[in-house]
């Protein structure tokens, strides 16, 4: 498909075939006001004895993030040592959104546009993020989105990124019974990484520079569509 995200909007809302909307989190759906990146350094301290290395969160995924955690403390990863660093990081991170909740916000013009998809009959909406499924649920039960998300594919489930819109395809069947197509297949997300991952499958990015990247460097990491915010997106 091509087009302006008006005509986008217009085949959503018009045409006769269904589309899979997978959103990412973090700087797309809501800010938690750095309470991911504190939660990761209790964590890292907790389980390895000191902060690690400066963190990268736009767009990398737990796994990925826990990769490098590894690689910089010179600890062999294992099971048991994955396991016991996403049980103390889900705790920080419960902990850590708890505390001072005005530090974070659901972003303009998200709960609107959920609204409004969940009334509209070919949208079916999931999660395409890097962070654990657990994680996910956490901070989308905090900010009181998670109704909205039964399904989705997570940095749990992968280190790379771009394998996951593959499983997010393949839990979109499993759960609606739907075989949607990559062609099909709209990932939002607000990083040149969330773009990399829908290109790497062959599915459109709507890109919003609602996190640390502008438009004009969204747009020159080729992004298929690019707005300022999800309040821009106007379903009528």
């Amino acid at each position: 498909m091509s087009g302006t995200i008006e005509d986008f909007v217009k085949t959503l809302k018009e045409g006769s075939e269904p589309w899979l909307l997978l959103f990412d989190i973090d700087g797309t759906l809501v800010d938690t006001g750095g309470k991911g990146m504190a939660a990761l350094q209790k964590t890292a301290v907790e389980v390895f004895g000191g902060d690690g290395p400066p963190l990268d969160l736009a767009g990398s995924t737990d796994l990925g993030i826990l990769e490098n955690l590894y690689v910089h403390f010179k600890i062999d990863a294992t099971e048991e040592q994955t396991h016991r660093f996403f049980e103390a990081y889900h705790r920080h991170l419960e902990a850590s959104l708890e505390s001072n909740p005005a530090d974070g916000r659901v972003l303009d013009g998200v709960i609107d546009l959920l609204e409004k998809l969940a009334q509209t009959e070919n949208a079916q909406l999931g999660l395409l993020t890097g962070n654990t499924s657990l994680g996910a649920e956490i901070k989308l039960r905090h900010y009181g989105l998670g109704h909205h998300f039964t399904f989705g594919a997570y940095g749990s489930d992968r280190a790379d990124r771009n394998l996951l819109g593959h499983i997010a395809l393949e839990r979109a069947f499993a759960m609606t019974g739907r075989e949607f197509r990559s062609d099909q297949t709209l990932i939002i997300g607000d990083t040149p990484k969330d773009i990399g991952c829908a290109h790497a499958i062959g599915a459109k990015c709507l890109a919003v520079a609602t996190g640390q990247f502008s438009a004009a460097q969204l747009e020159e990491a080729g992004a298929d569509w690019v707005l300022g915010s999800l309040r821009d997106l106007t379903l009528g």
